[in-house]
């Protein structure tokens, strides 16, 4: 792949999280959400950023109302929209009308580009497509500042017949069209199929803006974006974390710093994109969509970059990176060592160093460590997902640390049947802070929920800062399923203070016991590392 950092050859990063990625299962935006992926992916540095139809609905016209105002730095909203309606010209059109009056200077259109498509689904001959192609684009050129064409279904449609696939991008670079982008919407194709029909494309229309836009039905949205990549497309199409119909889109997250790191080329056309922001963008944008980020997503998947095994800390303690294909920082990401019965002294010395900075491997320290957590882990605890809990266990053993509140006592009732469908449950707590105590109460849906109200009602008391505290993640896992309901349980909490997360956990053969040490834990490393 050719590598380059001059800014004329920069790949422009075109992102439809927004539009493309709101079609995904479970995915619903409000006008706020959007608002405020769109922030986020402007302080990325995307060029581009697909905000929806504002013909299709009420809602994405209130959000081009309010974006339009906003004072970007870096991205440019664009309208999407279709080719104009055979029964209409393209000054009658409603949907081009709206498109228009959404008040962005920027459109994609997409229109058929496979002819068989043309003839079935929209009922029109090849040549009527070409004028529907022609007339919509010629229309908008002069009406916006940017005008992309998404030749939908181009590499199924240069299958079935190569011509007229072609003849279709001629007529939208004929009629003005800024960019053409082939879409292998059905997400069908293979990378070889992908590079040398873009190749093909890239050679007759020479010196032409050629984008790509790829579904992930086989997996190879990523893989057929480079292919394309690589014989000249200039514009990158694809969604943050790769939601969309289906399968999905092509996730900007791991293409583009696939194509910043390992193929030098500069992303973002305005400006280069801040790579460093990755992780922190690709975060938000999960939690918004309130999609679970999947912990193995390369680059940006928070075990992209964690170590297991004994001998690979060890080799990594002697060669930094030796088992890391990128420095994690690059994309903000970072590293993590796992600890578990697999675990040697190398793991323990590289894990402390934040927190014991000088710890040996001959420490009797490090030895103690060993020793607790193997007993710990017979028990059930298993603290390579759960750092926090493993940082206040550490800090205690060598009482480094000192409690900042005792729990003297909490109790917690529920009533059935419930009144009104949900579990109200009932949880009182009295924690006490230097000889100090306060005493309160909180209803919740459920024990475990009531726990957590009551238990930051109280302590706020005496912390504020924990005000900011929320849960966001809640798994239990019974650990001995032969002993039926007598079994013990896992409980893992991920709580999150808007700047970082953190993992922390409690076991038990009670699963409100469980969890209510793990919701301890979690405000407790909250007040260690204020």
């Amino acid at each position: 792949m050719s590598k380059t950092s001059d800014r004329n050859n920069a790949i422009e990063i075109f992102d439809s999280t927004l539009r493309d990625g709101a079609q995904g299962e479970g995915i619903s935006y409000s006008v706020q959400d959007k608002l405020n992926i769109l922030r986020a992916l402007d302080e990325f540095g995307v060029d581009l950023v697909e905000a929806g139809n504002p013909a299709s609905n009420p809602k994405d016209a209130e959000f081009f109302r309010r974006a339009v105002a906003l004072p970007l730095k870096t991205s440019r909203i664009v309208a999407f929209g279709s080719t104009r309606r055979r029964q209409f010209s393209p000054a009658d059109d409603p949907s081009l009308e709206s498109l228009l009056a959404s008040g962005s200077s920027a459109a994609a259109i997409f229109g058929k580009a496979h002819r068989l498509h043309a003839e079935k689904v929209l009922c029109v001959t090849p040549d009527e497509n070409l004028e529907l192609v022609y007339s919509t684009l010629e229309y908008l050129r002069p009406r916006l500042e940017l005008v992309i064409f998404d030749a939908e279904h181009f590499f199924d449609g240069y299958l079935y017949d190569r011509e007229y696939a072609m003849s279709v991008v001629k007529s939208a670079f004929d009629s003005g069209a800024d960019r053409v982008v082939l879409c292998d919407t059905n997400g069908g194709r293979l990378p070889d199929e992908i590079r040398e029909i873009t190749r093909d494309v890239v050679t007759r229309f020479k010196g032409r803006d050629i984008g790509i836009h790829a579904h992930d039905d086989c997996g190879l949205a990523v893989a057929n974006t480079l292919a394309a990549v690589s014989v000249g497309a200039t514009q990158v199409q694809g969604t943050f974390t790769g939601v969309g119909e289906r399968c999905g889109n092509c996730d900007l997250s791991v293409i583009i710093p696939n194509l910043t790191l390992k193929c030098n080329m500069v992303c973002g056309k305005k400006a280069p994109v801040k790579l460093s922001l990755l992780c922190e963008t690709a975060r938000l944008i999960y939690d918004i969509s309130n999609v679970a980020a999947n912990p193995n997503k390369p680059y940006t998947g928070k075990s992209a970059f964690a170590h297991k095994g004994g001998m690979h800390i060890d080799a990594m303690e002697k060669l930094d990176g030796a088992y890391e294909h990128i420095d994690p920082s690059l994309v903000g990401n970072k590293r993590r060592l796992l600890l578990s019965e697999v675990a040697g002294r190398s793991t323990i010395i590289e894990k402390t160093k934040s927190i014991l900075p000088g710890l040996e491997r001959t420490s009797p320290e490090t030895a103690l460590i060993m020793s607790t957590l193997k007993e710990l882990e017979l028990e059930g605890y298993q603290f390579e997902a759960a750092d926090a809990s493993f940082e206040l266990l550490t800090k205690r053993l060598l009482k480094q640390s000192k409690p900042h509140f005792r729990v003297v006592f909490y109790k917690v009732t529920d009533d059935f049947p419930s009144t009104d469908g949900k579990l109200q449950s009932g949880a009182m707590i009295q924690v006490e802070v230097d000889g100090r105590t306060e005493t309160t109460a909180s209803l919740g849906n459920g024990p475990v929920n009531a726990l957590d109200l009551a238990l930051k009602r109280a302590l706020t008391v005496f912390y504020p800062v924990l005000a900011d505290v929320t849960l966001t993640d809640f798994k239990v896992r019974v650990i001995e399923s032969n002993s039926t309901t007598a079994a013990k349980v896992r409980v893992l909490i991920e709580s999150t203070d808007k700047h970082r997360a953190w993992t922390t956990i409690g076991v038990s053969h009670d699963v409100i016991e469980a969890s209510f040490n793990a919701l301890c834990d979690a405000l407790e490393y909250k007040l260690n590392v204020e």
